[in-house]
């Protein structure tokens, strides 16, 4: 026991800076690393994205219980959140918010009975690795919140569902890589709870190819 206590004295600075950071990634904001593709071309593997804890609610630390509503989650956010099937830390985009009637037609969307209007995108974007088939890239005109998406036709998903209505304090989330995402058309609609955090920029990306230095394209890029 004595040992312990003067390990804790003889520390307790650098413990203080840990409780501190851990305290500061819980409450107020956090910082991700994309694992996946799942949000190409938004997201590419390996970006560090700002995730900020306080747009949406103040939580008591470490849990997901919220003391106090700050705003409204948005059709278009992009959000962290934790998964419903097996509570794994998912980075997904916002598309519908609580009382919308949401429904896919072969890989568009309709909400509120209005279908989405998309348009090819010629412009150089990043692709998914490690997938030979064809990826199309389209913008996807949601009100306000235009973006990119790819399809991937030759790939197996879910690409027509619904009509379905986002339930209270619910919302549906999708990968802007849509072929190639486990969201919400399988693993449900998201409670407002288990939101983490608004994704609104990406920090740095490491380029293995070039000694691990930051690529200057996703330095500080705002989404």
């Amino acid at each position: 026991m004595n040992t312990i206590k003067r390990i804790i004295l003889g520390n307790k600075g650098f413990i203080a800076l840990m409780l501190g950071m851990l305290f500061f990634r819980s409450a107020i904001a956090d910082w991700y690393v994309v694992p996946s593709s799942s949000m190409y071309p938004t997201l590419v593997i390996g970006d560090h994205v700002y995730a900020d804890r306080l747009a949406y609610d103040v939580k008591l630390p470490f849990t997901d219980l919220i003391l106090l509503h700050l705003a409204d989650p948005s059709r278009g956010d992009i959000v962290t959140f934790t998964s419903p099937a097996d509570g794994r830390r998912l980075v997904k985009r916002l598309v519908a918010v609580p009382g919308d009637v949401v429904e896919m037609r072969d890989g568009e969307l309709v909400i509120n009975h209005v279908a989405l209007t998309y348009q090819p995108v010629s412009s150089p974007v990043a692709l998914t690795p490690d997938y030979g088939g064809q990826q199309i890239v389209l913008k996807e005109n949601l009100p306000g919140r235009p973006h990119n998406i790819i399809q991937m036709p030759g790939r197996h998903s879910i690409r027509s569902f619904g009509p379905v209505t986002v339930p209270e304090n619910q919302f549906l989330m999708l990968g802007d890589n849509r072929d190639f995402s486990a969201d919400s058309r399988y693993i449900g609609f998201v409670k407002r709870e288990l939101i983490t955090g608004q994704v609104t920029r990406v920090l740095y990306l490491l380029d293995a190819d070039n000694y691990y230095l930051p690529r200057l394209n996703r330095l500080a890029f705002a989404l």
